[in-house]
């Protein structure tokens, strides 16, 4: 019995596998629900699940969840530039990576009283629970999330003022160091850490991509005059799509 349920995913996979390679199925295409997909191949609505995991495992489809959510035939991606800037504002700029191929949006969420995980609260250097506001962002293009980032501040530092909530208020959307202006504080300097990562099935599915996929995450954090850390973020983007540009300016030497 076990054998013949395993051959009859490896069949269904084998199945879209021929539709995608003989256009009955083009790059864009979305494909049939799986009670739709069960009915076609005479199966279970798992062995679908199981069959479609490997095809999207293999690179050949990609899936998406929210707006346009669904699994469709994966087109042949090219890579783009995806320029880090140096004096973010408005959006999407205000994340530091706009992609500069693609007209974009962002979609952003911010929620106060956060208890801040020990990591994030290491990198603010406050305690571990402390409270925060969280802002989740999601970059898109063509109605599809590209790339994702989760920001943090410490509650404590904007609590009561215009710019407490980096969606809200006067300068919703504007960059972290034009935000803390508004309140007296002036950024002097941003670290970031880059780190290789694998996505996670879920992240995967909102990026678009395969689980497993290798990108970048990007630890950024503000620091103000006295040193202290304002906001901490982590930018997660995937690496079979963005290449990271910096592009650093430099001062001019004189001969002597």
């Amino acid at each position: 019995m076990a054998d013949r349920q395993e051959a009859g995913y490896l069949r269904v996979a084998q199945a879209i596998r021929d539709h995608i390679a003989d256009e009955t199925w083009p790059p864009g295409h979305k494909l049939p629900n799986r009670p739709t997909l069960a009915a076609e191949f005479g199966v279970g609505e798992n062995t679908v699940r199981q069959a479609v995991e490997i095809v999207l495992a293999e690179g050949l489809l990609e899936s998406f969840r929210g707006r346009g959510r669904g699994t469709y035939v994966r087109a042949p991606r090219e890579r783009h530039i995806l320029p880090r800037t140096l004096t973010p504002t408005a959006a999407p700029g205000r994340l530091g990576l706009a992609p500069a191929s693609s007209p974009t949006s962002v979609e952003a969420e911010s929620t106060a009283k956060v208890p801040a995980p020990a990591q994030i609260a290491a990198r603010l250097g406050i305690a571990a629970g402390e409270l925060c506001v969280r802002t989740e962002y999601e970059v898109l293009t063509d109605l599809r999330c590209v790339l994702k980032a989760t920001s943090w501040e410490p509650y404590a530092l904007t609590k009561g003022t215009p710019v407490v909530l980096p969606e809200g208020g006067p300068l919703a959307g504007r960059g972290v160091p034009e935000r803390m202006a508004q309140i007296g504080i002036t950024i002097a300097r941003v670290t970031e850490v880059p780190r290789p990562v694998q996505l996670d099935r879920e992240t995967a599915q909102l990026l678009g991509t395969t689980p497993g996929a290798q990108a970048v995450l990007i630890e950024r954090t503000h620091h103000c005059t006295d040193g202290r850390a304002v906001e901490t973020a982590d930018i997660l983007v995937p690496g079979d799509r963005w290449d990271i540009t910096y592009d650093i300016p430099l001062k001019s030497v004189s001969r002597t």
